[in-house]
């Protein structure tokens, strides 16, 4: 950031992603960025607010120490509050990268895929629900009787919500491909600009807590959850990577082979595919995810990858030669963004390392059944012990993150068991 630049804003706003997805952080003058810092006991913590005690990363027995956000100030870009400069931080504790930190993580994907000589660059699409209050204290979804799948204007946006999302991500330097809206109503897809791994996923971070911020001052709330109504589709986000080597040559395509894709590119697919149900630990990281992980979706079930395929969760798009991707279609709006991408690629390169055949591609229609046979876990306790079992993956993303997203996800899953929900009370209280 130049002095010039500077005189814009009166505050910053350092933020950093947490191991739930929340926007850690601090408002900053200008003039006192040199340290800023933050509790380590914040790892501890569960969306209750209840503490995990010795959670990894939050040395809950020593004190509760503090840790450093460090920004590079260049990266400073201006927010969506008056006067408000919004950056993604770095920790560091005694001058290493936090383990458990998700930014660290993916910069370890990053740095794994550079020592082979390729850069990964990413690109994601995401879904969410606009909601308005139902003046009960709760929420329901917005009422847009004219919506219809791959809408735009005032029938699926009749506030201007999205609108206003759209112009204030214009503003923060968060770049839009697309939006429409879904097939599902008030649901909206995202389409975020192809870049660099690490700037994608900042990108993704603060869009989320900008569009979410724009809603609210519309009086409504956009969620991001997996499935947050039963009699309708799920929200996803899809990871879209390629590999570029240092020439710009995209590493993913092949002109020689028949179907335009490369041997790399197998070996990722390879690699996604087996670490499939592991990745569900981490990419479906609530108890909702799973009402959306069922057959016949589209979100991802299923072990398997396909051609154009929406059915399977690794899609290979058609476009070929410096266009080709592979889209990983499992995770929901509830996943660390940071953290989804880091599974993605370091179980892509583990297709490589550990020379995996890829196997055929789905030749079903994908929606109640796979060629492979095999397909997520069926709820977040039984994805956990699945992510736990593979120690290949997680030493791959980090073994420390793994540890306190197991303890802390576990503590969610026993809160969950031990309450009782409305559905209990309504099928079960008529009678007995």
């Amino acid at each position: 950031m130049s002095d010039s630049a500077s005189g814009d804003f009166d505050r910053i706003r350092v933020l950093w992603p947490d191991h739930l997805g929340l926007a850690r952080g601090k408002y900053v003058p200008v003039d006192q960025l040199g340290r800023v810092r933050h509790c380590t006991g914040t790892w501890a913590l569960g969306y209750s607010r209840e503490m995990v005690p010795g959670a990894p990363g939050s040395h809950f027995f020593e004190g509760l120490p503090d840790m450093d956000a460090k920004i590079d100030e260049s990266e400073i870009r201006p927010g969506w509050e008056d006067r408000t400069g919004v950056v993604v931080a770095d920790l560091e504790e005694r001058g290493e990268p936090v383990a458990v930190a998700p930014r660290s993580a993916l910069r370890r994907a990053i740095a794994a895929w550079e020592e082979r000589g390729y850069s990964p660059q990413v690109g994601i699409e995401l879904e969410a629900y606009l909601l308005e209050p139902d003046g009960s204290g709760g929420w329901r979804p917005l009422d847009t009787p004219g919506a219809f799948v791959y809408g735009t204007g005032t029938a699926v946006d009749p506030t201007g919500v999205v609108d206003d999302i759209w112009e204030a991500a214009g503003r923060s330097g968060l770049p839009i491909e697309s939006v429409n809206s879904e097939y599902d109503t008030p649901q909206f897809e995202f389409t975020l600009k192809y870049r660099d791994a690490l700037s994608a996923a900042d990108d993704t971070f603060l869009f989320k807590v900008l569009a979410r911020e724009v809603a609210q001052r519309h009086g409504l709330l956009m969620t991001f959850l997996g499935k947050p109504f039963s009699d309708r589709g799920g929200s996803g986000l899809h990871v879209n990577f390629s590999l570029v080597t240092a020439d710009g040559t995209n590493a993913l395509a092949d002109p020689a082979a028949p179907d335009g894709m490369s041997d790399l590119a197998r070996s990722c697919i390879a690699g996604l595919v087996e670490h499939h149900e592991a990745l569900a630990g981490l990419l479906a990281p609530t108890v909702n995810a799973y009402k959306r992980l069922v057959p016949g979706l589209l979100s991802g079930c299923f072990a398997n990858w396909g051609y154009d395929h929406r059915c399977a969760t690794v899609r290979v798009p058609p476009e070929r030669g410096a266009g080709a991707r592979l889209e990983h279609r499992l995770a929901d709006g509830a996943v660390v963004v940071h953290t989804a991408v880091a599974a993605v690629l370091q179980a892509a390169l583990l297709g490589v390392t550990d020379d995996l055949v890829c196997p055929p591609p789905e030749s079903s229609d994908g929606l109640e059944s796979s060629d492979s046979g095999r397909s997520a876990p069926s709820d977040l306790a039984s994805a956990l012990d699945v992510l736990e079992a593979d120690k290949a993956l997680s030493e791959a993303i980090g073994s420390e993150l793994v540890a306190l997203h197991l303890a802390i996800k576990r503590a969610e899953w026993d809160r969950f068991r031990r309450t009782t929900t409305d559905w209990e009370l309504r099928e079960y209280l008529p009678f007995l």
